[in-house]
């Protein structure tokens, strides 16, 4: 037997498992596909010594485990830029404000807004964590999308584009590709909507020196002095168990161990040839989650001069490819990047364009936002997601209408020798890294009471 657990994938969820495996005492290998750590974080250092988070990178209150492993490798932890006014663009017109919702809005769109949050609260706390499936009036909820529920509820059209920039900036999705009960319990399962698109006090609070991946970094060395192996470019085909075991086929051959730890993304799980094959439900589930679109947008200049105007940085607006941006700049550097998202159906249609034509609408919706000094960036470098071949999308999977209901906890039940872990399958920051480093533990920890 080459190892008594083999953990699949070298994401937050592979290294969380890998280390929970490791202090019950097991003899542990972690495959890889990839040629590094951090699977859906990615960081990239520039000739000029800056680095950018191309994948995930925030962090913010409730995500105690994150917080603990920054400090464990001692990583600082700085907060977002947020000093100055937000910036809403609405009708060609731009409108400062502060805090989570601009309250220079008209009336009318301004009440039917602040309902909205509320309403989509209230309904996201009856949804339970453990099983979504078992809400009241699940099937109901799950037959519907998301836009659906925006059209009945947000008339005014105002409200409404600021809502979708709000679900796609969370989902990187549309609203009309979201079933409503996922909508729902992925909003608890992070706090609330309000949390979820929030700078202070919110997901969007902090950030890590040096990037995501380099926390990953970090924690795969530690893994390694504590004789964990890891197999780089090391993707898997097939997984067959018997009752002796499991065997795990790879580009490099094969490999024997008592347990698997699966944390492939829904969409790239379907790939591996499982004998027996996974249970219907969990397939119907896998099936079901698509990979929210998105590509990552960084403006470089030489210095933050919107901050010079009074600006946060932070704003959103309802003119297409880029409903929403934020300073993104290091503490400690004397130049400014603006950070732009293009996602959810627009990623789609970018990314099948040239980076040039990308750069050419990214620096005009900056432009709109903070003027002329937006088009002269010294830099400008883009990441699209869905041609990452380990990755095909981000942040996580989506829930199309009628999967939730219909497949219930199958996303978590271990199949046989095969326990499954990823952020898809996390109870609390679902989809989020934290939800990631969870499901490792309770994926590992169930390798021990089965």
């Amino acid at each position: 037997m080459d190892a008594q657990a083999i953990v699949i994938g070298a994401g937050y969820a592979g290294l969380s498992a890998a280390e929970t495996l490791r202090r019950q005492g097991k003899d542990v290998l972690v495959l890889e596909a990839r040629g590094r750590v951090g699977g859906r974080t990615r960081t990239d250092h520039l000739d000029n010594g800056l680095w950018l988070d191309l994948g995930g990178q925030w962090l913010g209150p409730g995500q105690d485990h994150l917080y603990a492993l920054a400090q464990r490798f001692e990583k600082r932890v700085w907060a977002m830029h947020t000093a100055g006014h937000n910036l809403v663009h609405l009708k060609g017109r731009n409108r400062r404000y502060r805090g989570l919702i601009p309250f220079r809005l008209p009336p009318l769109a301004l009440l039917n807004l602040g309902w909205g949050f509320w309403r989509l609260e209230a309904l996201a706390k009856r949804v339970p964590l453990d099983n979504p499936g078992h809400a009241v009036r699940a099937k109901h909820l799950d037959q519907q999308t998301l836009g659906d529920w925006l059209r009945r509820n947000l008339r005014h059209p105002q409200a409404r584009a600021l809502m979708q920039v709000a679900i796609e900036s969370v989902f990187a999705a549309h609203p009309d590709d979201i079933s409503l009960l996922h909508a729902l319990f992925y909003l608890r399962s992070g706090g609330g909507l309000e949390r979820l698109t929030s700078a202070r006090g919110g997901a969007q609070q902090d950030r890590i020196d040096g990037g995501m991946q380099g926390l990953a970094e970090s924690w795969r060395q530690s893994l390694e002095a504590e004789d964990v192996s890891f197999a780089m470019e090391s993707p898997v085909h097939a997984i067959e168990q018997d009752r002796l075991g499991t065997t795990i086929h790879t580009s490099a051959g094969k490999l024997t161990a008592d347990r698997v730890i699966c944390t492939l993304p829904p969409a790239l799980t379907l790939d591996v040839d499982f004998r027996p094959g996974m249970p219907e439900a969990r397939r119907v589930w896998c099936r079901g989650l698509k990979p929210g679109q998105v590509i990552k947008c960084f403006a470089i200049y030489p210095r933050p001069f919107w901050r010079d105007q009074g600006l946060s940085g932070s704003a959103a607006g309802d003119r297409p490819p880029v409903h929403a941006c934020f300073d993104a700049t290091p503490p400690d550097s004397p130049k400014g990047i603006l950070m732009g998202f293009i996602e959810a159906r627009e990623a789609v249609h970018w990314a099948e364009q040239s980076q040039a034509s990308r750069r050419q609408v990214v620096l005009g919706a900056f432009e709109r936002y903070f003027g002329e000094q937006a088009l002269a960036p010294e830099h400008y470098v883009d990441h699209v997601w869905a041609t990452e071949t380990w990755s095909r999308g981000c942040y996580a999977g989506v829930a199309a209408p009628g999967v939730i209901s219909e497949t219930g906890t199958s996303a978590r039940i271990p199949h046989h020798r095969i326990h499954w872990a990823g952020t898809e399958t996390a109870t609390h920051w679902n989809g989020y890294i934290e939800g990631a480093i969870r499901s490792g533990i309770r994926a590992a920890e169930e390798t021990d009471n089965t």
